[in-house]
């Protein structure tokens, strides 16, 4: 109980820094997230500083993701044209140069990790704050996409404590058990229909269709997280949050899920509505 008071306390800090960025406008939100980002980078690259056929070079990779989330954020602010994206695709290519001077074991593998990181972080970031920018709804999007992410991810751990005893994918996460999965499930739909009928305008459909699409988002996020993290021997990719870990700890089901939110979000507004 003790550990799951801890859990409660951060989370609810943790939601509230990032509610409350959202709310507070374009500038708060983007010093927000920007904060998030390039510490989930950092943790990223940091996964692999054991690893002795792994030489990555993180400070390289830390500024071409930053470089790469300045000119998206500032094409998205409209501070710059849309001409300055096509920066983007020769910042990929000298991530590759960095190999060339270096005598390493594996740098096909440096390579990949480098970019993986950057597209695995960097763009889930950056796509929360696009959509938060165009949004212009009572309730944002992006603030229900992260309460039924949370919902999912609260409601499958108090399920899996109480009642949980069917493993879901034990050699990847032991922890985690079908009735938590389900349980998670059930509450992120009913929230989904709350937040359709009764908080943002009644959109209950694109609200229940983004619950389908949040739930095995969410999921995959964290399983794919926890299949870095046992692969390396790792408990947790950091310990800045107490009671969940790291940045990619508690953005785990929000990196893989926004992506997938972001394409429905444009699907059902110039196809479907």
């Amino acid at each position: 109980m003790n550990n799951l008071a801890i859990r409660s306390i951060t989370g609810l800090l943790f939601g509230t820094v990032v509610i409350g960025s959202i709310l507070c406008g374009p500038y708060t939100l983007i010093a927000t997230f920007s904060t998030f980002m390039l510490l989930g980078l950092l943790e990223f690259y940091r996964l692999f500083k054991d690893q002795s056929s792994l030489k990555i070079s993180k400070e390289i990779g830390v500024f071409i993701g930053a470089f790469i989330f300045i000119i998206l954020v500032g094409i998205s602010m409209r501070i710059l044209p849309i001409l300055c994206i096509s920066f983007i695709f020769p910042l990929f290519f000298t991530l590759v140069l960095a190999e060339l001077w270096k005598k390493q074991e594996n740098p096909l593998l440096n390579i990949a990790l480098l970019v993986f990181g950057i597209i695995y972080v960097v763009l889930p970031f950056y796509l929360a704050i696009d959509l938060s920018l165009g949004n212009t709804s009572y309730m944002p999007k992006v603030i229900g996409m992260f309460l039924l992410i949370w919902t999912n991810d609260t409601f499958a751990y108090l399920t899996g404590r109480l009642i949980g005893k069917t493993k879901l994918f034990e050699r990847i996460s032991p922890n985690k058990t079908w009735e938590g999965t389900i349980g998670g499930a059930l509450f992120t739909i009913l929230f989904a229909y709350i937040i359709g009928q009764y908080i943002n305008e009644r959109e209950t459909f694109f609200w229940m269709i983004s619950a389908a699409i949040i739930i095995p988002g969410a999921i995959f996020g964290d399983l794919l997280e926890s299949l870095f993290k046992r692969s390396l021997n790792l408990k947790d990719s950091g310990n800045i949050l107490p009671g969940h870990g790291g940045i990619l700890d508690r953005f785990d089901a929000a990196l893989f899920t926004i992506p997938f939110f972001y394409c429905w979000n444009i699907v059902y507004y110039y196809w479907i509505k």
